[in-house]
């Protein structure tokens, strides 16, 4: 109930908290009482507005709710200096340009991936690509 008094006050909506086994079950139309596969690791289903891609991602979410509650200051990013000749360069091709007009690049200096960080910052860029790029 805290926890969504504070989504709600956020603006996001808690959809449902429902656990893996519980998907599967409802899926396959099965009885309470029948066993199914998956996990009892609870899900929470929250829905963000269109326009919250920072919230596409576990780590977005917490972030803007500890920023919302007061318990982390609000980051200051900033675009890095760096000389020309030092600069990378992406190259699109040709037919690539044809299905992807746009493309946009980062370079991430800094941060570390051990295996969970790497499949969230994969699954945030396929939503992102779900999202945005459609």
């Amino acid at each position: 109930d805290e926890f969504e008094a504070l989504c709600f006050d956020f603006g996001i909506e808690l959809d449902d908290v429902t656990t893996e086994k519980a998907i599967i079950r409802k899926e396959k139309h099965l009885e309470e009482d029948v066993e199914a596969d998956g996990d009892d690791e609870v899900i929470y289903k929250i829905e963000v507005a269109a326009n919250r891609y920072d919230l596409l991602c576990l780590e977005g979410i917490a972030r803007s709710l500890r920023i919302f509650t007061g318990s982390e200051a609000t980051p200051i990013f900033k675009i890095a200096s760096i000389p020309r000749g030092s600069m990378l360069q992406m190259h699109v091709r040709s037919q690539t340009s044809q299905i992807r007009p746009y493309v946009v690049c980062a370079v991430l200096r800094g941060v570390t991936f051990d295996e969970v960080r790497y499949n969230s910052f994969i699954d945030l860029q396929d939503k992102l690509h779900q999202n945005i790029c459609r």
